[in-house]
């Protein structure tokens, strides 16, 4: 259920370009990274939600802005690098002087061109859009990807963007209680819970030929303000 106060009664506010990654760790089981936000934040506080954020004017020094900001958003949020050094992927080392470089006030496309680092584009593979029903007063057009945790890989939450994290399977968060999921992460990990093995998810995210655009609507009820899908 959502606050009234999330509602608009304007004109439309225009989608934000985002990206969102599903981190996945294993073969059979598999397991997803999810970060739960702070009870300040200002979009889904308190939920346990995939990495990921808008599109930043830094990104656009990169060939594709959507993939640049899945790149910058997986590591300034949990520390994920994917990316390379000539034929070599990233390693915690690279993340650590990236992260230093960062904290002396370089921006992220400045500092990867310092170390000589390119984003690795090709280990994202998109799988789904959603865009933020039009009455709400913050909208975004949402791509997801799929990408694995590249191995020898530490994860290293923000602080004060990131409060907790967990690997876990997706039919887990689902039955789990004490997970606050936003409405499009748990349609997501529904989506993507039937999976067997992580082999027939990607598999699956690579045949589409088109990737599906979910656009929910938001519909009045009795008891307040809800998100539906047709």
């Amino acid at each position: 259920m959502l606050p009234p106060t999330a509602i608009n009664e304007g004109e439309p506010v225009t989608p934000r370009p985002s990206a969102t990654v599903l981190l996945v760790r294993g073969r059979e089981p598999w397991e997803l990274l999810l970060m739960r936000r702070p009870g300040g934040a200002d979009f889904a506080p308190d939920a346990y939600v995939f990495p990921g954020g808008t599109v930043h004017e830094d990104d656009h020094a990169f060939a594709d802005e959507i993939r640049a900001a899945a790149v910058r958003e997986l590591f300034e949020e949990v520390g994920i690098l994917l990316a390379r050094q000539g034929r070599s992927f990233a390693r915690d080392a690279d993340a650590a002087r990236l992260r230093s470089l960062l904290s002396e006030g370089a921006s992220f496309a400045e500092a990867m061109r310092r170390l000589e680092l390119t984003p690795a584009f090709d280990r994202l593979v998109m799988f789904a859009r959603w865009v933020t029903p039009a009455l709400l007063r913050r909208r975004f057009d949402a791509r997801f990807f799929l990408a694995r945790m590249p191995a020898g890989r530490t994860v290293h939450a923000q602080e004060g963007e990131v409060v907790d994290w967990l690997w876990t399977a997706p039919g887990e968060a689902l039955r789990n209680p004490g997970l606050t999921l936003v409405y499009a992460t748990r349609a997501v990990l529904e989506s993507v819970a039937d999976a067997a093995d992580s082999n027939q998810l990607f598999a699956r995210a690579r045949r589409l030929k088109e990737v599906p655009t979910v656009e929910p609507r938001m519909v009045q009820t009795a008891s307040g303000w809800e998100v539906v899908r047709d």
